[in-house]
């Protein structure tokens, strides 16, 4: 029987047996997985404990991110996508995020596909609001998906579009409810698709998205709701002007860079009572061995020194670098979870099996003496 504690057995052994064996060379695609080295032992994934009377937390701190399983960077099957998000519920994780936005819906479409078979009180599961689905013939707009649905997509941030936005992913996913929604890529980087000033579209959701999100979740038709976005302003302005409960924050934290996010925006969120959703821990594959940093298709010039460098690092202690860069975004007090991506079941199972592995206290004192990472950022105890 594949359950979990089966899963995790095999996965530390696997991981021991590898513990010795050198890096895989840089990872040529799809799909592929550098290998988990160092000493793991069978633990379950972590969860967040329930705080009666505080704000909703996801049900286990490693989720899965759902860019790839929505064609994001290559074409993936739908039978790929099955296996890919059957090993992660047979591997313990609880925690999903999606969006209309991945695969222009194909991405919600495949989620429902094997989540609406589990009882909805046994995981989280967000997705997000902002951009309406039309269902169209015509040619479709350039976007980064890989044979995507045949959708146009429009933006809307107002309570009628909110409303209609959850009711579409409803339908789309197949399933009686979500968890977390959270206003989607309503920010300074991606004004040029929203075609004018974000502080505009910002107002929008202030007199209409924000509000309405607000009044689902005291209605109890969702447990929470914040911003899923690549910079941290729309985030802090949330908390200034609502009363968001989670903020999925991709692009911002990561082993290689963290700075802004751990000594200005987290504290703030935390402050709040907020949590925070690290999306992207990986770099979108470029802390897993790929030369892709990101989304949009180029590597900063100071980043293959660096990654270097905190390589040697973990080989000298013995474990693989995506190991430390997925415990390093899941250490912060106010991260509630982490979401890496995966195509295929292998890679979600590795990063399962990287949740399990015992990173030397001697790996982190190393980063932070050749200032790889900030001297004050969290790291796992023990």
């Amino acid at each position: 029987m594949n359950t979990r504690r089966h899963f995790l057995s095999v996965a530390a052994a696997g991981a021991a047996a590898l513990a010795a064996s050198p890096l895989m060379a840089q990872a040529a695609g799809p799909g592929s997985v550098l290998p988990t080295r160092g000493r793991a032992a069978a633990t379950p994934l972590r969860g967040n404990p329930a705080q009666p009377g505080g704000r909703y937390r996801p049900l286990t701190r490693l989720g899965l991110g759902g860019v790839a399983i929505g064609n994001g960077f290559a074409a993936s099957t739908d039978a790929q996508s099955e296996q890919t998000l059957a090993a992660a519920y047979a591997a313990g994780v609880r925690c999903f995020d999606t969006s209309p936005w991945y695969g222009l819906g194909l991405s919600e479409r495949r989620y429902g596909h094997h989540l609406h078979a589990h009882p909805a009180r046994d995981y989280t599961l967000s997705t997000k609001v902002g951009r309406l689905l039309t269902a169209t013939r015509g040619e479709l707009q350039d976007t980064m998906w890989q044979d995507p649905s045949p959708f146009h997509y429009r933006y809307d941030y107002s309570a009628d579009g909110v409303r209609r936005s959850v009711e579409d992913s409803l339908n789309r996913l197949g399933v009686s409810q979500l968890d977390v929604v959270f206003i989607h890529d309503l920010s300074p980087d991606n004004e040029k698709d929203l075609g004018m000033p974000w502080e505009q579209r910002f107002a929008e959701a202030a007199k209409g998205a924000m509000p309405a999100l607000t009044r689902m979740r005291e209605e109890g038709l969702i447990k929470a709701w914040g911003f899923g976005v690549n910079r941290p302003e729309p985030a802090l302005r949330a908390i200034a002007e609502a009363d968001p409960d989670i903020f999925l924050l991709a692009c911002q934290y990561s082993l290689l860079d963290h700075d802004e996010a751990l000594h200005a925006t987290f504290p703030k969120i935390a402050a709040h009572g907020a949590s925070v959703v690290v999306g992207s821990p990986l770099l979108a594959g470029y802390l897993a061995g790929r030369d892709r940093y990101l989304y949009d298709g180029t590597v900063p010039s100071w980043a293959p020194e660096k990654r270097a460098k905190v390589q040697a690092v973990c080989d000298r202690h013995g474990v693989d670098l995506r190991t430390v860069a997925l415990q390093f975004a899941d250490a912060p007090e106010v991260v509630s979870a982490i979401i890496p991506g995966a195509r295929t079941a292998e890679q979600v199972q590795a990063n399962v099996a990287s949740m399990a592995i015992a990173v030397p206290s001697g790996l982190w004192a190393e980063l932070k003496q050749e200032r790889l990472i900030a001297e004050d950022a969290p790291v796992p105890a023990g």
